[in-house]
């Protein structure tokens, strides 16, 4: 029986392989699983041409994935330096890699990263639309706009960020509504600066069933972008943004009736009382569609430190049903990241996709913790670094500051909690300030 995308087959009762590798890797039904791809409340991104891909599912049920962000641009051109990124990211257990670069020999990057990743792969075309003509934005045509994404599902990308929800109607709510920060989305302020320049519909809007044709040739999954996501805690769940969430939703629809999995991009920056409700709104909105968040990112008096704000804020995302959250690195707001701001990013936003998955009840999550109590309570340290999160960390914070007895650590000495109540319970003594025999 043939089929032309994961949602078109799960439509049609078929397993795909790459159904059989996410049942397996989730522990979940594969009937159950199918069922939830063809409702589009899971998907797995998965481009025909991606040969070495290793599948990831996200949504309902699973557990909570994070993307990281990385590319070329015109002040950091070095291919080999975000290449190397992508290994380690790759190598820290990232579900997916987004290259957002903006300059050069994109198509040459975006190759070779494909080739050699097996995590999902995504893109943002219309970052890549000026350099590939060599043309001002003004002057690419509607049809250029698409032909770009379709170079990038000839190239194996797995999901693309299209800013489909821009349309003239959403701008007059933005132009109604004053905001602080205006259009922070960067392929959603090029969209507008296009449709302003030119007068014209949104492309990608106006021509969203050719845009969709593509997307089945290749089975790219759509990452419906929130152009109008708010950029500042004054912006936060404003008009401009809910009135994109609600075409969004309408788009949704759209593109499973044509079997393309669909994800909603979200915002962004917001108070934590906001995020709750504006999960609830999306899945509502966008039909129990997977939620895919920036963060959010919960304060913006934190410029270094903006991984620790979208920790925070993805972690309660994450327990309210978000299903993707996109890192975010001590670099955000700043420049452009390091190497060793990308794995700080990774293990921040990890920390909070795993708290998530916790709070939700995601099938092992808990158990991960009870290993590592245990292990506490042993004081077996060993057990201990295998389990880290950040195992390398773990070690060379014991190894730089050595107690003088193994089962303890520099902070409590022989006053260690875990220590003592083991000796107690054992029917030894306890001997703080002298040696025990």
């Amino acid at each position: 029986m043939n089929y032309t995308t994961q949602m078109d087959a799960a439509k049609k009762g078929i397993i795909t392989k790459e159904m059989k590798i996410v049942s397996t890797k989730e522990n979940i039904d594969i009937e159950t699983l199918r069922e939830k791809i063809a409702l589009g409340h899971i998907v797995i991104p998965a481009n025909k041409n991606h040969k070495s891909l290793n599948p990831e599912g996200i949504g309902n049920g699973l557990k909570t994935k994070i993307n990281v962000n990385l590319g070329i641009s015109r002040d950091c051109p070095n291919i080999e330096t975000e290449l190397d990124k992508a290994k380690t990211a790759i190598d820290m257990k990232a579900e997916a890699i987004m290259d957002l670069s903006s300059f050069g020999k994109t198509e040459e990057f975006r190759k070779k990263l494909v080739n050699m990743s097996t995590s999902i792969i995504g893109t943002v075309p219309v970052y890549d639309a000026v350099g590939f003509y060599d043309k001002e934005l003004k002057d690419i045509t509607e049809k250029e706009f698409l032909d770009v994404v379709r170079k990038h599902g000839e190239n194996g990308v797995d999901f693309v960020t299209i800013h489909a929800g821009l349309n003239k109607d959403t701008i007059k709510t933005f132009k109604k509504n004053k905001r602080v920060t205006n259009i922070v989305s960067r392929g959603g302020s090029l969209i507008y600066a296009w449709m302003e320049l030119n007068n014209k519909e949104n492309p990608f809007y106006q021509h969203y069933d050719e845009l969709l044709d593509i997307c089945v040739r290749y089975d790219i999954t759509i990452s419906l972008g929130d152009a109008l996501r708010p950029g500042s805690i004054a912006d936060g769940t404003d008009a401009s943004q809910i009135a994109e969430l609600m075409v969004l939703g309408e788009l949704t629809k759209k593109a499973w009736d044509k079997n393309v999995q669909i994800i909603i991009e979200g915002p962004g920056h917001m108070k934590l009382n906001e995020i709750e409700s504006n999960v609830l709104l999306q899945k509502k909105l966008c039909h129990g569609a997977p939620f895919y968040v920036l963060g959010p990112i919960v304060t913006d008096i934190a410029p270094g430190y903006d991984h620790i704000t979208s920790a925070i804020g993805g972690a309660l995302a994450a327990s309210h049903g978000v299903d993707f959250l996109c890192y975010v690195t001590p670099a955000e707001h700043l420049r452009l990241p390091t190497l060793e701001d990308m794995k700080e990013g990774i293990i921040a936003s990890k920390i909070a996709a795993h708290a998530g998955d916790l709070a939700k009840g995601i099938e092992n999550a808990e158990k991960w913790d009870l290993k590592m109590s245990k292990a506490r309570q042993k004081l077996d340290w060993t057990e201990m670094f295998n389990l880290s999160i950040d195992k390398e960390k773990a070690k060379r914070y014991r190894q730089e500051s050595v107690p003088e007895h193994e089962d303890s650590c520099t902070m409590c000495g022989k006053m260690c909690s875990m220590r003592n109540m083991n000796r107690i319970i054992e029917g030894k003594n306890i001997n703080i300030l002298r040696s025990e025999n």
